[in-house]
């Protein structure tokens, strides 16, 4: 298959299909398809509530066409899937939406065709649970009349500077010839270059593993910032002593949610103990860091009592809801369950945020968003999120927003000077 014949088609408009679309969009016929058709309708307006990609953008991608249709996949011949791969209530893999994806591309499936899987699963999962459902709804025959090929999403939500065409793609194929094929069409537009791994199953591993690293890191600062708080430490300033060394590793604690780095590693669990393997390392890191919204909502309680502020008789400030900051997205945010917590111990709880959606929190999540400012004080604040909106409040404008003699901040993001916040009659609390 050459560039010129190439007809790819996206399937899946989100964070990380986009811009995809966009940048192939600016070199070869593509087709970006979703179920969503209020999405396509609004990308077809030149607007992307995702603010991964502007319109401006949007318009270069001159060669891309949008669609709900099912129809309209026939006239692909390279399919990508970047569908979500959640997990459900007790942490297992939610592989419906790429087994459902998998059923679409099989209904427009045709010999010599390629297809290639970007969402994040765990190694073995592409030719384990795809690749048959692509035969049998397509009839066709594996390595015979259709390929497949994979390469890992390496979007990272809000980030201006590491965008698509910066970070260096991963690819893969399921011969050598198709994993040449795949290679040279993600290099047209990769300009940071690309990695051709050895097979589809060690680039599946890549992947999972690229965010249980970062896990298990965040894991580490985490609990050290629950024992440096029983020492009357302040983990920040710890860690920039540490930090005067080259080789350390400037991780610091926080909440752990979002679409891969809370996510991917139960992915690699669950194949591990399929294989009768138990892991020990990755899902204690799993349980430190799933535990930290509670644990910051506990110590902001804490605080409150010891100040005399009834905490169900008290109203509880929380600056920000999405899963990072100065970004819309908020899939798998932590937030959510630290707001429970308050909620269980009586506090009424406001939740402030200038970057989710307030539609989409409720439908998520069941929570209004409000206002929390000098015209709607609290008797406690909780920085969650580093919107730059909340990193440039001064103490004094912190001050206005609340109502209690004896207040507390909660800096779970470490946004502020703690010496200046306590001048100011904070009682602060931070991870």
């Amino acid at each position: 298959m050459e560039l010129t014949e190439l007809k790819i088609a996206i399937i899946g408009l989100g964070y990380v299909g986009l811009p995809l679309a966009v940048e192939f969009g600016k070199k070869s016929s593509v087709i970006g398809f979703d179920i969503n058709h209020s999405r396509i309708d609004e990308l077809k307006r030149g607007e992307d509530h995702t603010l991964e990609v502007s319109s401006d953008d949007l318009k270069k991608a001159d060669q891309l066409n949008f669609s709900a249709n099912l129809h309209d996949l026939k006239e692909a011949n390279f399919f990508i899937v970047t569908v979500p791969t959640p997990v459900d209530q007790v942490n297992r893999p939610d592989l419906t939406p790429l087994k459902k994806a998998s059923e679409t591309v099989g209904q427009a499936l045709k010999k010599g065709d390629i297809v290639v899987y970007e969402s994040t699963v765990y190694p073995g999962a592409t030719e384990e649970v795809c690749i048959p459902i692509l035969e049998k709804i397509s009839g066709l025959k594996f390595n015979q009349d259709f390929f497949a090929g994979y390469s890992p999403e390496r979007i990272n939500p809000g980030d201006k500077v590491n965008t698509l065409t910066k970070i260096k793609k991963i690819t893969s194929g399921s011969t050598p010839e198709i994993a040449d094929t795949v290679d040279v069409v993600y290099a047209s537009i990769i300009t940071a270059g690309t990695h051709k791994a050895s097979s589809i199953k060690v680039a599946e591993a890549a992947k999972v593993i690229e965010n249980t690293q970062r896990d298990l890191n965040i894991a580490l600062v985490n609990e050290l910032s629950v024992i440096f708080d029983r020492l009357g430490i302040d983990t920040i300033d710890v860690l920039e002593a540490a930090g005067s060394k080259w080789n350390f590793l400037p991780f610091r604690p926080g909440l752990v949610g979002g679409h891969c780095i809370g996510v991917d590693p139960y992915y690699l669990t669950h194949k591990a103990e399929e294989v009768g393997y138990h892991p020990q390392v990755i899902l204690a890191g799993r349980r430190i860091n799933d535990n930290m919204a509670r644990y910051v909502a506990r110590n902001t309680i804490k605080k409150m009592l010891q100040n005399g502020i009834d905490v169900p008789r008290a109203k509880v400030g929380v600056l920000g809801v999405t899963f990072k900051e100065n970004c819309p997205d908020i899939r798998n945010s932590k937030v959510a369950d630290l707001i429970k917590e308050f909620e269980a111990w009586g506090a009424q709880v406001v939740v402030s945020d200038p970057w989710a959606d307030a539609d989409e929190v409720k439908h998520e999540y069941g929570i209004e968003l409000g206002l929390v400012d000098a015209e709607h004080p609290v008797d406690a604040l909780v920085v969650a999120v580093g919107h730059n909106e909340f990193r440039n409040l001064s103490a004094a404008e912190l001050k206005t927003y609340v109502r209690s003699d004896k207040p507390v901040l909660a800096d779970v993001k470490g946004l502020f000077n703690r010496t200046i916040i306590a001048d100011h009659g904070f009682t602060v609390f931070r991870l």
